[in-house]
């Protein structure tokens, strides 16, 4: 399966997400949307970027954007995260990695010396249409939110 391709229609997906909810990416055509992946939940790089779209949230509504995080954590661990920190948006559940192989962010990873298969913090934004419209990888988290936000405002 090849990853979503810029200026091309992302491949509809349904995932389990925080607040008892299935979100399904055909649904959402009208507005856009913006897909981070990010390792783990509670992590120190992981909680700095989800305060830093949470901060920027009323700004991407009236970009009519929607954000959604997605880590392979369960939704108890996402509830938990997401409560503690105050996000304003809902995080997606991917244990099985199903999204993470769509949007091809699972690679191998490095850490002390140990070699092992990892989430590469990613994001991508869709169009109102459902075409991916910009992509970042390997995402280095100081700005990150708002250069999305600039890239959402442009469309």
């Amino acid at each position: 399966m090849s990853a979503p391709r810029i200026n091309r229609v992302v491949r509809d997906f349904t995932a389990a997400a925080t607040g008892d909810q299935a979100i399904r990416l055909k649904d959402l055509r009208g507005r856009n949307v913006v897909i981070y992946f990010y390792p783990k939940d509670s992590t120190p790089g992981c909680t700095t970027e989800g305060r830093d779209f949470s901060a920027l949230h009323g700004k991407f509504k009236r970009a009519n954007t929607v954000i959604f995080g997605v880590s392979r954590d369960s939704i108890a661990s996402h509830e938990k995260f997401k409560a503690k920190q105050g996000f304003a948006f809902d995080l997606l559940s991917d244990p099985d990695e199903k999204l993470c192989r769509q949007f091809d962010v699972i690679h191998e990873k490095t850490l002390y010396g140990r070699k092992f298969m990892g989430v590469v913090r990613s994001t991508f934004l869709i169009d109102a249409a459902g075409k991916l419209r910009q992509e970042w990888r390997n995402v280095k988290v100081a700005g990150h939110a708002y250069e999305v936000l600039e890239a959402a405002n442009a469309l």
